[in-house]
């Protein structure tokens, strides 16, 4: 299990977002990064925390923050759920966990008695050269835009 620590430089990672790109990391060299790994598309909390990030869209960019969000749905689910809630942002299918694993957020979960393994909802906010500035574990998903600007601004 990989355990990243705040500091270091953000593991480079490529995938293919909603509308069929390939998106890398370094592709965001120079700007301030916000990516938060969620379990699923169009779920009540994984839901909650996009419209929140979308309402507060022009407040992050105001600030130079770059929005990827990441879960392991197709690229066709990212779609349709970018297209119900108008989100402005990047989505990234990690199909196969690969950039969950490199983050160290695909591990095991708990919920109603069973244990599996899922993906855990974590924010990185990483900086304009790549490192780790902040990893929030419990995002405050009804506002979160909030929780990375206050966050941001104390490190």
């Amino acid at each position: 299990m990989i355990d990243l620590k705040e500091g270091i430089k953000a593991p480079a990672f490529s995938g293919i977002d909603q509308n069929g790109k390939s998106i890398s990391l370094k592709d965001f060299i120079g700007k301030k990064i916000v990516l938060y790994f969620y379990p699923h598309d169009d779920t009540p909390t994984c839901t909650t925390q996009a419209c929140n990030l979308r309402d507060n869209y022009s407040l992050l960019l105001k600030n130079g923050f770059k929005i990827i969000g990441i879960s392991t749905d197709e690229v066709k689910k990212h779609k349709k759920f970018e297209t119900k809630y108008n989100l402005p942002f990047t989505l990234i299918a990690d199909v196969d966990n690969s950039i969950a694993e490199k983050y160290g957020v695909w591990k095991l979960k708990k919920f109603m008695g069973r244990e599996f393994i899922g993906m855990h909802r974590t924010t990185f906010l990483i900086d304009e050269k790549g490192k780790i500035k902040k990893i929030i574990t419990k995002p405050n998903t009804k506002d979160h835009a909030n929780q990375i600007l206050t966050i941001w601004d104390e490190a």
